[in-house]
């Protein structure tokens, strides 16, 4: 899914990554939170979050709750840019699924709520 919705992300200026790592900021948007959790190696995050830095659509704040830390904050064009992204993920998502007949996504369903 991710292959087929490359170009469209691309087009809006971010590789998929920088795209899931904007998400993650929007979850956890304090280093030390974001470290602890799988998404990719420290080392590429902190390669992406300047990327992302860099082009304005995140932005680095002191936490008004503790001076000593601070968090990334998800900017407006960093909101569009994580939605217009997620919406082309969503169609290659539906676009797949719409290869499926009916008996098929309900057998799909099925196992991702077993796996999940």
């Amino acid at each position: 899914m991710i292959t087929a919705a490359a170009p469209g992300i691309a087009a809006i200026g971010l590789e998929p990554k920088e795209l899931f790592v904007l998400g993650e900021v929007e979850q956890h948007p304090y280093p030390a939170e974001r470290a602890a959790t799988p998404c990719m190696p420290k080392p590429s995050v902190t390669v992406y979050v300047k990327r992302l830095e860099a082009a304005a659509l995140l932005r680095r704040e002191i936490d008004s709750a503790d001076l000593r830390r601070h968090r990334l904050v998800v900017t407006p064009a960093g909101r569009k840019a994580s939605a217009q992204g997620k919406a082309l993920l969503s169609r290659a998502y539906s676009d797949r699924l719409g290869r499926l007949g009916a008996a098929e996504q309900a057998s799909l369903l099925a196992l991702l709520e077993k796996m999940s």
